[in-house]
This record gives C-alpha cells, structure tokens and sequence, in this order.
C-alpha cells in the first residue's frame, strides 16, 4: 500500500498534506504518530460519561489534528460534533456514531499502511 492509497482509503486528500508538509518521510511519521493519540478514548469516555467539556477538548482536538493531516473524512464529521459540543450540548448520538465510523476506518487504513512500510 503506498502513502496515497492509504489516504485514498482513510477519506483524505494526500495532495493538500503533500503541499502542507512536502515530505512524504513526515506524512508518514506523522500519520503513524496519530495511532498513539489517546484523544479518542477520551471522547469515548467523556461522551459516555456525559462530560460535555472533556468531550468538547477531546473533539476539538481529533479535528485540529485532522484537518493538519487533511484526514477530510473524519475532519468532517468530528467537526459537526465539536460544533454540537461546544454549545455546551450533548448530542443524540447520530454525530459520535458517525466520528466513530470514520476514526476506525483511518486508523484501520493506517495500521495497515505500518505494516507494509514496516514490512
């Protein structure tokens, strides 16, 4: 699987990373780094938990991320949620459903990229 293909997959627009970052060696060290981030299990446990503030930073976060990555799929719904979130609003779960979705289509698209890279 090459780089593009992996974007291609995860829903995300490897030309606007490629401008953005110019390397494929960082685009690559970056995306990998994304595996690590622990900010989704926190939006799990605060959406859970009913904590809407944590919820919010968790969310805020996974977006700005997302966006820097160009990781559109997942920006995209992410930021529909951060926006419910930060009008101090728990949302029905339809929105964090759909984040949900996405976050466990890139990061399958990711783990699978690391296994050939690392191959």
């Amino acid at each position: 699987m090459t780089l593009q293909e992996c974007y291609a997959r995860l829903g995300g627009d490897y030309e606007d990373v490629f401008s953005r970052l110019r390397s494929e060696r960082l685009i690559q060290k970056f995306i990998i780094k994304f595996l690590d981030d622990g900010n989704f299990d926190l939006l799990c446990r605060s959406v859970e938990s009913g904590d809407v503030s944590e919820a919010f930073r968790a969310a805020h976060t996974i977006k700005g991320m997302c966006q820097n990555l160009s990781f559109t799929a997942l920006a995209e719904s992410d930021s529909a949620l951060t926006e419910v979130l930060r009008k101090v609003e728990m949302e029905n779960g339809a929105l964090f459903a759909k984040v949900k979705e996405d976050y466990e289509r890139t990061v399958s698209a990711i783990r699978d990229y690391k296994e050939v890279v690392q191959a």
